[in-house]
């Protein structure tokens, strides 16, 4: 397993340390991003699901190998197999949920390539974790509106949260 692309408390943060593991017909520090935020978005709920799990589950899911970026339906209906989940398109809606959850994933342009991140509300609750951003910025903290305003510039939007169970 490849121990340098995790943090200490287990999450991963590099997807770089993966191109051993094929995903939708091309190497996962190529293309990834999706399945590693379904895992960590997973282990931030407390759900231990081995990565190679995941990775299969979201591969299964693709009816062609085929390099590409995981469309959000695929990784909506992978992650409904634990919960459901809302997705929010869009700046403004996709800042108020993330704002409000206490994790989930972004999809975001970072720079000109499509991108998924988890993201972990952090004790507090003004601060969030962002995990696998980019090159130097592999586990970073920041309040949400200023992650928003400095790398959600360009581009679509869309944000995939836990639904708050009603009791």
């Amino acid at each position: 397993m490849p121990q340098k692309g995790f943090s200490a408390d287990g999450y991963i943060i590099d997807q770089d340390y993966f191109a051993a593991y094929p995903y939708r017909g091309s190497t996962s520090d190529r293309n990834g991003c999706g399945w590693v935020a379904a895992f960590d978005l997973l282990r931030a709920q407390g759900r231990e699901v081995p990565f190679q799990e995941v990775l299969a589950g979201l591969n299964g899911i693709h009816p062609a190998r085929v390099p590409g970026p995981t469309p959000l339906r695929v990784l909506r209906q992978y992650l409904s197999g634990f919960g459901s989940y809302r997705l929010r398109r869009g700046r403004r809606a996709g800042l108020r949920a993330a704002q409000q959850a206490p994790a989930g994933i972004l999809r975001y342009w970072e720079g000109k390539t499509p991108h998924y991140i988890p993201f972990i509300r952090q004790e507090g609750g003004e601060v969030y974790r962002f995990l696998n951003v980019a090159d130097g910025l592999e586990d970073m903290t920041s309040p949400m509106g200023e992650f928003f305003a400095d790398h959600c510039r360009f581009g679509s939007v869309a944000v995939i949260v836990p639904r708050e169970r009603k009791l």
